[in-house]
């Protein structure tokens, strides 16, 4: 389930991609599939580790048919202290990972450096609205009250000043993932952790159709979801260039 348009993104064959963040490596993923020469970086030695077998099983495997450029490398590491030299990277991921970031101007400006001129970058945060609910109707879903939760609920004019103020600029901008709101809503009203709810399940029943894209129920799924994205999207994610 990706949330960044690798359109917009304009992500070709052969560029050189950083997955900041990567979890369990879904963008880090389709980029290889599309050619792309791939860093998976995470603060989570863990999430690493299935990253990097996923690589090696996806390069190996001749089904996969991958292109010819196609490379991948894994990198633990902080966000506000990259690896990294300056100007080297084509294209940027930041797929909700600010919002767990203390000091996100700090990460901010560090994508920034290792990004090069003319290069692009996607950045995803939980929407205002979707994320102004589930604060609101729990603790459990956030900092301090949960390690390694958010910490911050950014609205769009915040995330594009801040991106600006890492010297980058800013352009479109969509939200993604509309029917997981109601889903995220629910389970805070009924327990982040109560995946037993029969709502919860019931409700989960209904995204799985829609990522595995059953038939007929993923056409109605896929429609909602772009009707409603507008509105109710979970993600938020902005693109932005660094100057030549």
């Amino acid at each position: 389930m990706l949330t960044v348009r690798y359109d917009w993104l304009g992500l070709r064959a052969g560029d050189l991609v950083l997955d900041l963040g990567c979890g369990a490596g879904r963008h880090a993923f389709e980029a290889l599939r599309s050619g792309a020469r791939v860093v998976a970086l995470d603060y989570s030695a863990a999430e690493l580790k299935d990253v990097k077998a996923m690589f090696a099983a996806l390069l190996d495997d001749e089904a996969a048919a991958l292109p010819a450029a196609s490379w991948s490398g894994c990198a633990n590491g902080d966000a506000t202290h990259l690896p990294f030299p300056d100007s080297v990277f084509d294209r940027v991921i930041a797929a909700e990972v600010l919002e767990h970031i203390p000091a996100d101007e700090a990460a901010m400006a560090e994508l920034a450096r290792v990004l090069k001129p003319g290069g692009t970058i996607a950045v995803t945060v939980p929407a205002w609205l979707a994320e102004r609910v589930c604060w609101a109707l729990t603790d459990e879903y956030h900092a301090p009250f949960v390690p390694g939760g958010h910490v911050r609920i950014y609205s769009e004019p915040e995330l594009r000043s801040k991106l600006r103020g890492a010297g980058l600029k800013p352009n479109r901008a969509h939200h993604a993932h509309a029917l997981h709101t109601p889903y995220w809503w629910l389970k805070c009203a009924v327990g982040v952790t109560n995946d037993d709810h029969p709502l919860v399940r019931g409700y989960h029943e209904v995204l799985l159709w829609d990522i595995a894209g059953r038939q007929p129920m993923a056409r109605f799924t896929k429609l909602a979801d772009t009707l409603a994205n507008p509105i109710l999207g979970k993600s938020l994610v902005v693109y932005a260039r660094k100057a030549e």
